[in-house]
């Protein structure tokens, strides 16, 4: 029986993550209610509620779900090696584009914009820690390279998740590191 029941939760929680989301799509999470959640996931508002205090709390635990996949996928990389760099930024695009249309959603529409700064905190927290072992750069040279380089970064991701992702992620991958360390500017010299 409490197999069932998990199952059940499970089933509900993904239906509502969902539903928001394709909300989202459409208009900001203040214009959305309970209500026209629950009416569109098909799910009782009493059962929304013994699952979230409200919509920004789903919206919250989507985001949290994210930025935790995002943490524990940056910690088993080491950055330190360009092969290593390119592959681990690869598989960040890889994982954007299996959950392309949450993150379309939460980079480009109408959802919280404190995701995009969440997601770009995550990632450089990672960078200037790996920077500063690997390239002996002190904290602030670390900061700002790392602003730079993830702000470039989630900026080409956006541009490309809005063009529908023509572009192979070890194609973009590749493109990405080449901006960060500056080899395409040399390389047309």
């Amino acid at each position: 029986m409490s197999e069932k029941l998990d199952r059940r939760k499970k089933y509900t929680r993904m239906i509502l993550k969902e539903t928001l989301i394709e909300l989202l799509y459409k208009k900001s999470i203040s214009s959305i209610t309970v209500k026209e959640l629950c009416e569109q996931a098909d799910i009782n508002r009493s059962t929304f509620y013994t699952h979230y205090q409200d919509h920004y709390d789903l919206l919250n635990k989507i985001e949290d779900e994210l930025a935790n996949d995002l943490s524990s996928y940056l910690q088993r990389y080491n950055f330190s090696e360009q092969e290593e760099s390119v592959k681990m930024t690869q598989k960040l695009v890889e994982y954007v584009q299996e959950n392309q249309k949450i993150f379309n959603t939460l980079l480009n529409h109408n959802a919280d914009p404190a995701f995009e700064k969440r997601m770009s905190d995550i990632a450089r927290q990672f960078l200037m820690s790996n920077w500063e072992k690997v390239n002996h750069t002190n904290s602030a040279q670390s900061s700002y390279l790392s602003t730079f380089t993830i702000s470039g970064a989630i900026h080409v991701i956006k541009e490309w998740l809005e063009n529908d992702q023509k572009e192979p992620p070890s194609e973009l991958a590749e493109l990405i590191y080449r901006l960060s360390t500056g080899a395409l500017y040399t390389q047309e010299k």
